[in-house]
């Protein structure tokens, strides 16, 4: 079972949703519908006391409510009331205010569109062509951006197909792969950017992306070949799809005479409008 955390917008505010794979329905922070619907100063307080009133009166909905670690703005993950689609319609309707309906729709709307994608994968790429052009990404970044995915995606799959198991394996071959070509760990990357939990390649410069690229391109087409066994057999195949890029990376670099792994962020080069919008997006505010 895979729980996936992610940030939607309702009219520019953001609401913690987390989409489980298993039972294929989404849960929404409950605090942060409070927040949207009621524009409360204080929306974790505006809960407890409508929590306590329910609870009284005797609502199952409440009492079935789960708990979910989520991101909180200080970055760190905290236990968490969520509620599925179903059982936040039933609490909406003891918080008075003109946006319940707008947002039961929005909410439907977002259930929706999840399980469009599930049938259609390409909707997703839609989507996210959608999010990075309205976080005022340029057109070439986003190109690059979209084929690191599907690139990243084929990568995986061969090394699931080769028996490497999701999480700490993943990250350990990523970590090779990415500390090949550009010198730094995963870690050490973000560190080197400013960023926290901001994700990596979206903070890439279009030169990073397309060596970032053209090593785990690399990697799966040398892992197709030698056909390695499980994580041991995938280490050296990390390593030399990375030396790959590494090799063009220094080519590159002897011809411009700089470095082209850079400190800039996303926030640095896209437009300056957008940059409170690519704060809320990495989860900061």
């Amino acid at each position: 079972m895979t729980k996936k955390e992610a940030l939607q917008l309702f009219e520019e505010r953001k609401v913690r949703t987390v989409w489980d794979d298993q039972e294929e329905k989404w849960y929404f922070s409950i605090v942060d519908v409070c927040g949207v619907l009621t524009d409360s100063p204080d929306p974790r307080n505006y809960w407890k006391v409508l929590k306590h009133r329910l609870v009284k009166e005797g609502n199952e909905t409440v009492t079935n409510c789960n708990q979910l670690k989520l991101q909180a703005q200080d970055g760190k993950k905290r236990l968490t009331d969520v509620a599925d689609t179903e059982q936040l319609f039933r609490i909406i309707q003891s918080i008075p205010s003109p946006k319940a309906e707008p947002f039961k729709l929005w909410m439907a709307q977002v259930a929706s569109q999840r399980l469009d994608q599930m049938q259609d994968p390409e909707l997703n790429i839609d989507q996210a062509i959608m999010d990075y052009k309205r976080l005022g990404y340029s057109d070439a970044w986003i190109n690059q951006r979209i084929k690191s995915i599907e690139v990243r995606k084929e990568l995986t799959d061969e090394w699931k197909r080769t028996g490497v198991h999701e999480g700490l394996e993943y990250a350990s071959l990523t970590d090779i792969i990415t500390r090949e070509w550009s010198g730094f760990t995963t870690k050490q990357y973000k560190n080197f950017k400013g960023l926290k939990k901001e994700n990596l390649r979206d903070n890439m410069t279009n030169l990073e992306i397309a060596l970032n690229i053209l090593a785990e391109a690399s990697a799966t087409e040398l892992s197709k070949q030698s056909n390695p066994e499980g994580f041991v057999g995938q280490t050296k195949i990390a390593k030399d799809g990375g030396s790959v890029a590494k090799a063009a990376r220094k080519q590159l670099e002897t011809k411009l005479g700089r470095s082209i792994i850079s400190s800039s962020k996303a926030s640095d080069y896209i437009l300056p409008e957008a940059t409170n919008k690519i704060s809320n997006k990495n989860g900061k505010k």
